[in-house]
């Protein structure tokens, strides 16, 4: 049974070259598409969730949210990664381990999703679980192959997989203290090449064989990625709303 998780990093490292042309001045995890930034939003569902700490990796334009986060003392706190342009998702995660203490969840910053996505990573009975979803169709999909529910593969290219996908990568993971030791000691090794490298394709996958993670599937739910213009207007458009409806809905 997992224990009480009340700590999560968001990456918002990345620079959000695909979404330039809507961004202007600001870090993608700070675009609105309601009334408050969608980071921020997260930050919200994640405290109603029980999170008391979110620890925020900045990279690009990390003036933006250093600012944003001094609205949110003692929830949120700040870590950087200085080779943010050259370096991955794991690189930042890497660059916050100081401020890590037992089990965490691991998010995105161009996330939006509805509040059952963090009661479905939560509640999973493993230590560490990566949330999947069943089909989007949205485009530039993570597919994930699991083989006795536990984490085997994952591709973008669904015909690469071990296994038949079950899932898609939703980008919300439960993360132990143990398995963030085994990523961690993946990550090192594969530093020494090169920075960059995932979290999930590269360290998740790479440390599954010696470490167990769940891949519990969240059937319907309503989330969404932001990576490009595409994606920007899919979530404003369907998304979004419907996201807000349901959490509306789910609170009456």
């Amino acid at each position: 049974m997992s224990g009480t998780v009340n700590t999560a990093v968001i990456l918002a490292a990345g620079m959000g070259s695909r979404l330039a042309s809507e961004m202007d001045d600001r870090p993608k995890g700070l675009m609105v598409l309601g009334e408050r930034p969608i980071i921020e939003e997260s930050i919200r569902k994640l405290a109603a969730a029980g999170v008391e700490r979110v620890v925020l990796v900045t990279g690009h334009m990390r003036e933006a949210y250093e600012e944003f986060a001094q609205d949110f003392p003692g929830l949120v706190v700040t870590a950087h990664n200085p080779r943010y342009r050259d370096s991955g998702s794991m690189y930042s995660l890497y660059c916050a381990r100081g401020l890590l203490e037992g089990d965490f969840l691991l998010l995105e910053s161009d996330l939006i999703y509805e509040e059952r996505a963090l009661r479905e990573a939560l509640s999973c009975r493993s230590d560490s679980c990566v949330l999947l979803s069943d089909w989007t169709r949205s485009g530039d999909e993570v597919f994930v192959s699991v083989r006795e529910g536990l984490l085997l593969a994952m591709s973008k290219d669904p015909s690469s997989l071990p296994e038949p996908p079950l899932g898609e990568l939703v980008g919300i993971t439960k993360v132990s203290a143990e398995l963030f030791g085994h990523m961690t000691r993946f990550a090192e090794h594969a530093f020494r090449q090169d920075l960059m490298v995932d979290y999930e394709t590269d360290c998740l996958v790479g440390v599954a064989g010696t470490h167990a993670i769940a891949c519990p599937v969240a059937e319907g739910l309503l989330w969404a990625e932001i990576d490009d213009p595409a994606h920007l207007a899919r979530a404003r458009t369907s998304v979004y709303p419907a996201i807000r409806a349901r959490d509306v809905a789910s609170a009456v």
